[in-house]
């Protein structure tokens, strides 16, 4: 089993440091990498190179690129740059977000997701190969341009600054089933916001076309403390933002895995309240058997026991974060590592 440190991206200002002191912490504890994120306000790949200066061994990952922030052939290049300047330790992790950020932020279509993300994984890893010149027919990232407002001069180009790696991994991040099996396919390693280690089943048939050497690499909330349901609330907060408001309510994929997982009644209510500004109520309202079995939350010894099932499941890394800081990410190496 290994660990990733996550990051995530930043509140209304950015972290002391830009993380670099906890990144550098969790390098010398043998983590196996540290991921960054964006939302609507910092970029993912900004504080990662930040990091990746500061670091010498440690994996930069991004979890997640949104795909509508920036074209396949220019999230090709920042992953390209930050993996020649890191010296190989860039993974690329992509998400399409949801509607009301694609079309809200980025001004952009969330029509047919698999489809584009299909095309982008696709246009991205022929930059990387750099075997010839990069086209691609469309519909959803058509090169060359040849649409509306076109001068019709355009033409294929190869990367002109020879990437490390043809196979810098690129993981995604998924949620519905469909989204899934597709990452299993053409993915080298998935990204899970919340994933289920005691209920291994909701996955099975989604992954059973996983090539060898797949990575699974969910997002774990941690938080040690002798009181469990007060360690516990970090990670149902989180569950009452995501689950209640984070998505439209006809479109909401975090509400709609939590009922995949057997909770949809309670997914439901969730949101209700949270829609209807009860927001404490809607916190409550998360089911504890969810948030636990979903995160490592209580007195060391009980997450250390609880390992074990995180360790029979096919999950390769952790991606923890949560409360604790420096401490937290000790007391996991020493648990873990």
């Amino acid at each position: 089993m290994k660990l990733g440190l996550q990051l995530g991206y930043w509140g209304s200002e950015p972290p002391a440091d830009g993380n670099v002191k906890l990144a550098q912490e969790a390098e010398a504890l043998g983590f196996d990498s540290v991921w960054t994120a964006e939302s609507w306000g910092n970029d993912v790949f900004t504080p990662l190179a930040w990091i990746g200066a500061h670091t010498t061994r440690i994996k930069l990952g991004t979890a997640l690129a949104q795909l509508s922030a920036r074209t396949p052939t220019a999230c090709a290049m920042s992953a390209l740059a930050i993996d020649r300047l890191s010296g190989g330790r860039m993974i690329l992790g992509l998400g399409v977000s949801g509607p009301q950020v694609v079309e809200g932020w980025y001004g952009q279509p969330f029509d047919k997701p698999l489809a584009r993300t299909r095309e982008y994984v696709d246009i991205v890893r022929q930059v990387l190969r750099r075997e010839g010149p990069v086209s691609n027919p469309g519909p959803h990232y058509p090169l060359p341009y040849t649409g509306p407002g076109a001068l019709g001069v355009g033409k294929p180009l190869k990367a002109n600054t020879h990437p490390l790696r043809a196979d810098l991994p690129i993981y995604l991040g998924a949620e519905g089933p469909k989204n899934v099996a597709q990452t299993a396919a053409i993915a080298d390693g998935w990204l899970p916001i919340y994933y289920n280690p005691f209920r291994p089943d909701i996955y099975a048939d989604q992954l059973k076309d996983a090539k060898p050497g797949f990575e699974i690499a969910p997002l774990v909330m941690v938080n040690i403390h002798d009181n469990l349901q007060k360690a516990l609330l970090p990670q149902k907060m989180a569950l009452a933002f995501y689950v209640g408001g984070m998505g439209a309510k006809e479109h909401n994929f975090h509400k709609n895995l939590m009922g995949r997982m057997g909770y949809e009644a309670e997914a439901e209510k969730i949101q209700e309240l949270f829609m209807a500004g009860r927001r404490e109520e809607a916190v409550m309202a998360v089911p504890d058997p969810f948030a636990d079995e979903i995160s490592l939350c209580g007195p060391k010894e009980r997450i250390k026991e609880r390992l074990q099932v995180w360790r029979d499941s096919p999950a390769t890394t952790l991606l923890v974060m949560g409360t604790g800081g420096a401490q937290m990410l000790r007391d996991m190496a020493e648990i873990t590592l």
